[in-house]
């Protein structure tokens, strides 16, 4: 079954953990316990409806506060499809939780309170979906019941949102605005009768017929080597396959490769899954691979095509969320983990702080603080084959990690 990981945002009391209880409870994705515990809850609250925030909200904090702290991943499925959406919170304070959902998104809904409209939080996550260039974007302005379901509301806040949308530097994004309730369940399974002037499809509708392969970012394939396969059996003695996933673009046996760092060249002889064979690796395939060669390929090592080689280099610059209450400062030194390799780096230089509002860079800075996202330049200890992260999504994004703690303190972003 096809998998589309999703991720939503929006500031706090928008609706995000009640738009995705919504969906599960409207597919019927709940379980029976579940489903009595929210009956349960939103009794001994008082309410007169179920409060489906409660199906997602996991920590203590959460419940008590109705906000959304942790990144909660929540997994349903329909006849089609299998979801797996990443509740980020919609604090400022939590902006690093956000990039983390969202970095391994291919599709984002962003929430918007039909009373309040684009605020600077809407910014916030837009910016982040956009640097992150997460392809398909559905702007959802909740909490329509509470404007009496107004055309004119939604139309005023969709034009809002697209004069933000001029801002972008991602054009291949497809925005999407669908007006719902969340609580009232308009258009999020089932259709509005309520805002008959809205024609367009509703929110699982559209994520429904979304195309797997329109919304994963191509680029020209990358095989980085996981694990090098020798069985050495009787039927399998002399066998010796690569075996990894396949990012960005195909490759089919009889294409010649490189196999990096060494330079190495080599033709694809076999492409295996299990114990079929087939011609060719589609992207984001998990397969081992046969060379007609016997070359020095290792864990880390990566199979390109000739003519399609990344950068290979021992230093480069990149956008860098920091997620860490240490500072980040130049001089300090730092493992960057590029796909399978981990390498020693160190802070070259900070180069500016970008503000996620769209208000503009900060030059005048000395290190980054939590959540803060800033242009930086790391030398490494040897070099790494990358490419930039606009042209491909996997093999130009990386960590970073405490060689004390052994904690992720930052994503980073090749620029």
């Amino acid at each position: 079954m096809k998998v589309l990981k999703l991720a939503t945002a929006g500031s706090v009391d928008d609706g995000k953990s009640t738009l995705i209880g919504r969906l599960l409870y409207d597919t019927k994705s709940l379980t029976t316990d579940k489903l009595e515990a929210i009956e349960k809850t939103s009794k001994q609250r008082g309410y007169d409806y179920l409060d489906f925030s409660l199906a997602t909200d996991g920590l203590v904090a959460e419940r008590e506060q109705g906000i959304t702290i942790d990144v909660a991943h929540i997994y349903f499925s329909t006849a089609t499809k299998s979801y797996i959406i990443a509740d980020t919170p919609g604090h400022v304070e939590y902006t690093r939780n956000m990039v983390t959902g969202a970095s391994t998104s291919q599709a984002a809904i962003i929430l918007i309170d039909a009373r309040k409209g684009v605020i600077e939080q809407t910014y916030r996550h837009f910016f982040i979906n956009n640097m992150l260039r997460v392809k398909d974007v559905i702007v959802a302005i909740n909490k329509m019941d509470l404007v009496d379901y107004a055309e004119e509301t939604f139309n005023s806040i969709k034009a809002d949102f697209e004069e933000l949308m001029r801002k972008r530097d991602y054009q291949e994004q497809k925005i999407t605005f669908i007006p719902v309730s969340a609580l009232k369940g308009d258009n999020v399974v089932n259709k509005s009768d309520a805002m008959p002037w809205y024609e367009g499809q509703t929110l699982l509708q559209h994520l429904e017929e979304l195309d797997l392969k329109d919304i994963y970012n191509t680029g020209t394939p990358r095989f980085p080597v996981q694990y090098v396969i020798r069985p050495k059996t009787d039927d399998f003695h002399d066998f010796r396959g690569f075996a990894g996933k396949v990012y960005g673009g195909e490759l089919s046996v009889g294409d010649e490769v490189v196999a990096l760092p060494s330079q190495t060249r080599s033709r694809i002889k076999e492409i295996h899954f299990h114990d079929k064979k087939f011609q060719t690796a589609s992207r984001r395939s998990s397969v081992t691979i046969t060379l007609e060669d016997e070359i020095n390929v290792s864990r880390g090592d990566m199979l390109v095509k000739v003519g399609d080689l990344p950068t290979i280099d021992k230093q480069f610059t990149a956008t860098v969320s920091w997620m860490d209450s240490d500072q980040l400062v130049p001089g300090k030194k730092y493992v960057v983990q590029h796909g399978v390799n981990k390498v020693l780096a160190k802070v070259d230089r900070i180069h500016h702080k970008i503000s996620p509002d769209y208000s503009g860079i900060d030059t005048d800075v000395s290190g980054l603080g939590m959540n803060d996202i800033a242009q930086v330049s790391f030398k490494l200890n040897k070099p790494i084959f990358y490419d930039k992260f606009k042209d491909h999504r996997t093999n130009g994004s990386f960590i970073l990690i405490d060689s004390q703690s052994n904690s992720t303190v930052g994503a980073g972003f090749i620029s």
